[in-house]
Formats: C-alpha cells, sequence, structure tokens
C-alpha cells in the first residue's frame, strides 16, 4: 500500500525521531512510504488564533503536496483533525475534499486501514496513556467516559500488543492536558495548572513513561515533567510500537 507521509512542522522541528518512527513502522507494516519534501505547516496555529483567512496559501500547498495520495498518514491528531476540518482549496476544492477523506491519524490507520493485530516490538516499563483531545473527541480514537457507551480506545489496543507493557491505569484518563495550543500562550497560568495535574495523576501511578498520540500534548507534558525534575519521560506512541528494547 502506498502511503504519503505528512510530519507536522513541530514534530519535524523538535521531535524528528517521531517522524523517523513512523515511517519505520509503517513500512515494517508493508507500506510503501513516499515523503513529500515541500511539505510545511498545515495552517493550524492560524486558524485556532481566529486567522484562517490567512491559511490559504498553506492549503494550497497541502493540496499540491498531498494531491493523488489514497492513504496520507499524520503521527498527529491535532493536525489531522484540523486538514478534516477546515482544508479547502480555491484552486483544487475537489482534491481537497478527497484529501479530507484520505487523512488519517497513526493509530487510526493502523488499527482501521491495516487492521494491525500483532507488532513485533518490545517495551518493558509502566506507561501512562494520555488521550488527547483532537484525538478522542475530534478524530473518535477512543471513547469518551461522560458517554454510557461500551470504551475503547484505538491507541491503547496497538500497546496491548507491544510485549513486556504495562499500561497503568489513570482516576480521570480522558481529562484535558491544558495545551491546546495557543491556548497555553494566551492563557499560560491555566494552561500550566492544567498541565500539572494531568501529570500528577500519572506520577501516582507510577508511571515510568508518558505516551499519546499527539505529540504537541507530551510536548507541553515533558516540558512540566523537566520543571518538576522529575524521571518520568514522554514517548509518542510510534516510538513504543516500533520499539525492540
Amino acid at each position: 500500500m502506498k502511503v504519503a507521509l505528512f510530519i507536522p512542522c513541530y514534530v519535524n522541528q523538535f521531535y524528528p525521531q517521531v517522524g523517523i518512527a513512523t515511517l519505520e513502522l509503517l513500512e515494517k507494516l508493508g507500506c510503501d512510504v513516499e515523503y513529500p519534501l515541500a511539505q510545511t505547516c498545515c495552517g493550524q496555529p492560524m486558524a485556532n488564533s481566529g486567522y484562517s483567512s490567512l491559511t490559504k496559501d498553506c492549503d494550497e500547498l497541502f493540496t499540491k503536496n498531498f494531491a493523488g495520495y489514497t492513504h496520507i498518514v499524520c503521527p498527529s491528531g491535532s493536525c489531522v483533525l484540523h486538514i478534516k476540518d477546515h482544508l479547502h482549496s480555491q484552486k483544487n476544492e475537489p482534491e481537497s475534499a478527497r484529501i479530507r477523506q484520505q487523512i488519517y491519524e497513526l493509530t487510526e490507520f493502523l488499527t482501521d486501514v491495516l487492521k494491525v493485530d500483532k507488532l513485533k516490538a518490545k517495551f518493558p516499563y509502566k506507561v501512562g496513556v494520555h488521550q488527547s483531545c483532537h484525538g478522542e473527541r475530534g478524530l473518535h480514537l477512543s471513547q469518551m467516559t461522560e458517554l454510557v457507551a461500551a470504551p475503547f480506545s484505538k491507541p491503547e489496543q496497538l500497546l496491548r500488543m507491544v510485549e513486556g507493557i504495562e499500561l497503568i491505569p489513570l482516576d480521570r484518563k480522558d481529562e484535558c492536558c491544558g495545551f491546546g495550543g495557543t491556548f497555553s500562550v494566551f492563557e499560560e497560568a491555566v494552561s500550566a495548572k492544567m498541565g500539572k495535574d494531568r501529570v500528577q495523576d500519572h506520577v501516582e501511578h507510577g508511571a515510568q513513561y508518558i505516551t499519546g498520540a499527539d505529540m504537541s500534548c507530551l510536548m507541553h507534558m515533558e516540558g512540566i515533567l523537566r520543571r518538576q525534575k522529575s524521571n518520568i519521560q514522554v514517548k509518542h506512541i510510534a516510538e513504543i510500537l516500533n520499539a525492540d528494547s
């Protein structure tokens, strides 16, 4: 299966290992992966700040870069949701409409398209799973606990295939970490307090690592952990699913 890899700008700049792990994982699972070299920011920061009118060039470039691909995969739920909800092209709207239907968050692609039922991965640590808001409430990667419905989590489904991993329970498994992109800039104090509460839940349950499908949330919590001089580390789920030790 041919797959186009979309790597968000913040992953490319600050966490390139996540992009590499995503590529290696997809190739291990038999995908023919291509990376359009001209890709840049998808425009989400501007749109979230109320300046969606300024994302037109981002939209046109994204549409041009990923035109013709039947599957576009990205290791970031928030960026995927932005494209699904907001990508429009004045030059080629039929293609942008097709892209909105063909872009997938990584764990969504693995469970729903590739239908992965086993992985050759090993990660013998206690891991807390952060269910990011964009993934849970926008992409429906996991069930919201306030609903009277059967629980599910696509990230956890995949993590349970990893040898040696221990997924720890949390008191508030789907609580927001407080990042919210530009929210963390405009509402710094609220964002930081929410992040500290989210981190504390993992600390109290003995997590050695915190993982999730959105590196932006993990970046926010990583900053708090570093300031607290904590030994807990963060790892994107792609890194764990691709781990061999």
